[in-house]
Parts: structure tokens; C-alpha cells; sequence
């Protein structure tokens, strides 16, 4: 199991791209051109890069998603969090690691050799956007894993966007001693191991690494890195080493975010002191503001939810992180819940997760995966004067730039359920007729 496997299982649901593409703003033109639901990509032919090639789009459907975990589409949510709970625990690796096949160490210059992505016109750099950061907190021992942009800024320096723990807080410790922290960053790994990166996992929760190999349905296998003291995936395409240095920062960005526009920080430098690669690796990219993120995000930060939510109010039925919203918006779809009911759960929802500033709750008879019913919803459902909830003086998230001076920022709440009477009944069409109409447009369809 690793990405060149999930690749090969993808048959015709694999785009194949001959001709030479540019990682300069060619590659993430192409991606952001296939919109919702199009085919994985592969480039076979990098300008520059001879033998390396660039894949994307791997997670942008909810049907390539299930492949990877081994589920039905419509049991993706159940799926993930029956099988997080479980827990692997990787093993060392077996002979040669195929991450090992070439490897560069010493003053290694990073964009020589890696054809990282230059995504939007104004970002100032080439920046890593698929890359599991995994290090050690000296102290504890705990090994920490999540995705953290990476700006390119020429010769073995990259800045590092570290906002979100564990690893921003590895890193203020290891600052504090005045230590550099070593990390390494796993690029091309299967889907299982991308989402288990970004899971939010508390302090006394499971190690990662173990979520990745519940997910994947087999234990990750581990290799010793070569300049750092921690283990690493055997089977990425490529690892960079390295280490964050203390008590630097520099200007990282701008950089086009998930939000939508372009955000710059002071940042942590990694200084690389190795990179390690399969031969004829695959790149991965992975296009900020596109349904490949929005995907990731779903199911892994708002399926997490969900499954806080449904321990503490009866009735929630799914969540949807809203498209193009950075996770900003969720709509919750609910069954049987009192109008006081909802309004618990609006508070609930927007205090558990400081990334949302907006949530809905609808019926479980709207699809909240279908934004033509939520707004349908919204239309015939919500009364603006008695199901609006707004919360003020909330800490505003560090990307969003409505909050990014003052860092305060607010939250609302939408309450769009239906009331009582038969006039919010929703209009269908009988089981039998619509089965037969399926069955008939479908034949129709087939070789068009």
C-alpha cells in the first residue's frame, strides 16, 4: 500500500498527461481547470525534471476517498471514525525502504532536484503543500504529524508555517532550550497517511502514525531517517530532512491560501540536510482553494465533529465542511431535534472548532452535500429575526483575513429546520418512478 498502489487501482479514474507541463503555474492551472469531481492526474513529464513526475487531484471525489478507505460512498463518515478508533502500530520496514533508492546529503539544493509547485501569480515562491511534517518533542517523546505549508526560498532553506499544534508547540519548546527541532517531511504517501495527518488529535490522544495504519488497513512501514533521529515512511516518493532553527524568522508568503487570497507571515526557517527519493518519484500536488483541500478537509477535521457532536446532542444525522470555505462553514443536517435542540447545538458547533464561523442546521430531508438545497432550505425554512444566532468577541483564525488585524473575530449561526406543519413538507417524486428513470437515463448515458 503506498501512492504508486492507489494510483494503479484508479483505472480510467486516472488522468494521464503525456506532454510536458510547468510546474511554474502550469500544473495548478491544469488541476483547478478539472473542478469538483474530475479525474486524479498524473504529469508524466516535469520541465526541468527529467524523470520526476507530478501527481494531483487524488482526493478531489468523495467515490476516490471511499476507494481509500475501503468503504461505500455513503458510509465514508462511519467508515473513518469506526476505523481511527482502531489504531496500528507501524513497523520497521523490511529490507531496502524504496524512499532510500537516491540519497542526497549535505548542502543540498532543494528546487534542483524537487519540481515544487508555484501555484497563484502573486505567491512569491515555489511552496510544498502536500508535505506530512513529522517530528519528536524532545521532551516527551510523542511523535507529531500534520501538513504545514513550506515556501521554497532557494539553496537548503524553506520557511515553515507553523500555526497549529503539536508541532508548533515541539517547536516553542525546543526554542525555548534553545535547540533546533528536527523534522522530516514525508512527500507522496498514500490517502490514508494525507488524512490521518491533519486529524485533530488531542494531547493524550492516539499517535498518528498508528490512525494512518487503521485507515490504510495495514501497519505503516517505518525506516530510520539519515540525518535525523526519528523514523520516517519507507514508501513516500520522497523525504526531506532537516531541522526548524531557533530563534530565526523570516517574511513567508504571500502565498494564495485555501481561504482564497494571498496571506504572508514571519515564519520559522528549516534548514534541509537531506533528501531522500524513490527513483522516478512522483511529486505530489496539492492545488490551495480546490475540491481536492475541500475534501480533505470534510472528512477529516468535519468528520471529527460530527462524531463529537453526536455524543453530545441526540439527532445529528451528518456535517458538511461547506465548499470553498477553508472550513470556515459547516451545515449540519439533524433529525427530530426541537428548536432549542438546534440552537444548543449552533453554540456547540461553532465553540468546538475555532476554524468555524459560520454553521446551518437543516433537516436530514435536505442533502447538505447539494448547495442548491441549502440554500433552498435557507429560502423556505429560516426566518431571519427568530433563527439567527451570533456570537461576538470569538478569537478570529490566523488565515482568515476578516479577523487577521485585530485577530477578534465573530460567529453565526443559522437555524433552517423546518417547523411543524405540513407545509414544509417537501415535494418527491414516488420511489418506484424515480428508480425506473435512474435505470433508463443511465442505459441512455452509457458511451456518451
Amino acid at each position: 500500500m503506498d501512492l504508486r498502489a492507489f494510483l494503479d487501482s484508479l483505472g480510467c479514474d486516472l488522468l494521464r498527461v503525456p506532454g510536458e507541463i510547468d510546474p511554474k503555474f502550469e500544473a495548478a492551472a491544469f488541476l483547478r481547470e478539472l473542478r469538483d469531481g474530475g479525474p486524479a492526474v498524473l504529469f508524466e513529464t516535469v520541465k526541468g525534471y527529467p524523470g520526476a513526475r507530478v501527481c494531483g487531484n487524488l482526493l478531489a471525489s468523495r467515490k476516490r476517498l471511499a476507494s481509500a478507505l475501503g468503504s461505500a460512498e455513503d458510509r465514508l463518515a462511519e467508515t473513518y471514525l469506526k476505523l481511527k478508533e482502531r489504531g496500528l502500530p507501524p513497523v520497521a520496514a523490511k529490507g531496502e525502504a524504496p524512499v532510500k533508492e537516491e540519497i542526497k546529503t549535505g548542502a543540498v539544493d532543494l528546487l534542483s532536484i524537487l519540481p515544487v509547485l508555484t501555484h497563484y501569480e502573486r505567491d512569491a515562491a515555489p511552496f510544498i503543500t502536500a508535505g506530512v511534517v513529522l517530528s519528536k518533542d524532545a521532551e516527551s517523546g510523542r511523535r507529531g504529524m500534520g501538513i504545514h505549508r513550506m515556501m521554497a526560498k532557494g539553496g537548503n532553506r524553506l520557511g515553515i508555517f507553523l500555526a497549529n499544534p503539536p508541532l508548533s508547540q515541539f517547536y516553542a519548546r525546543a526554542e525555548a532550550a534553545n535547540r533546533p527541532l528536527e523534522i522530516a517531511v514525508a512527500l507522496g504517501v498514500d490517502p490514508a497517511m494525507l488524512l490521518a495527518s491533519v486529524v485533530r488529535v488531542g494531547p493524550l490522544g492516539p499517535d498518528k502514525m498508528e490512525i494512518a495504519g487503521a485507515l490504510r488497513g495495514e501497519p505503516v512501514e517505518l525506516t530510520d531517517g539519515e540525518t535525523v533521529a526519528m523514523e520516517v515512511p519507507a514508501r513516500a516518493e520522497i523525504v526531506i530532512e532537516g531541522r526548524v532553527l531557533p530563534g530565526l524568522r523570516e517574511v513567508e508568503g504571500p502565498f494564495g491560501e485555501n481561504t482564497g487570497y494571498y496571506f504572508s507571515n514571519v515564519s520559522p526557517v528549516m534548514e534541509v540536510t537531506a533528501i531522500t527519493h524513490r527513483r522516478d518519484f512522483i511529486y505530489p500536488g496539492l492545488c490551495p482553494w480546490t475540491a481536492e483541500v475541500d475534501n480533505l478537509l470534510s472528512l477529516a477535521a468535519g468528520t471529527e465533529l460530527l462524531g463529537q457532536l453526536q455524543t453530545m446532542v441526540s439527532g445529528v444525522v451528518d456535517l458538511e465542511l461547506a465548499a470553498g470555505t477553508a472550513g470556515f462553514s459547516a451545515v449540519i443536517a439533524v433529525r427530530g431535534c426541537s428548536k432549542t435542540e438546534v440552537r444548543r447545538l449552533i453554540h456547540l458547533t461553532l465553540s468546538l472548532d475555532k476554524r468555524l464561523k459560520m454553521a446551518t442546521v437543516v433537516d436530514d430531508d435536505v442533502n447538505i452535500r447539494e448547495a442548491r438545497e441549502v440554500a433552498w432550505a435557507m429560502a423556505t425554512r429560516f426566518r431571519p429575526d427568530r433563527d439567527t444566532v451570533i456570537i461576538e468577541g470569538m478569537e478570529g483564525y490566523v488565515i482568515d483575513p476578516s479577523s487577521a488585524q485585530s485577530g477578534v473575530g465573530a460567529k453565526i449561526g443559522f437555524d433552517a429546520t423546518r417547523g411543524a406543519g405540513p407545509e414544509f413538507d417537501k415535494i418527491a417524486v414516488p420511489a418506484e418512478a424515480m428508480t425506473k428513470a435512474k435505470a433508463i437515463a443511465g442505459k441512455l448515458m452509457e458511451g456518451r
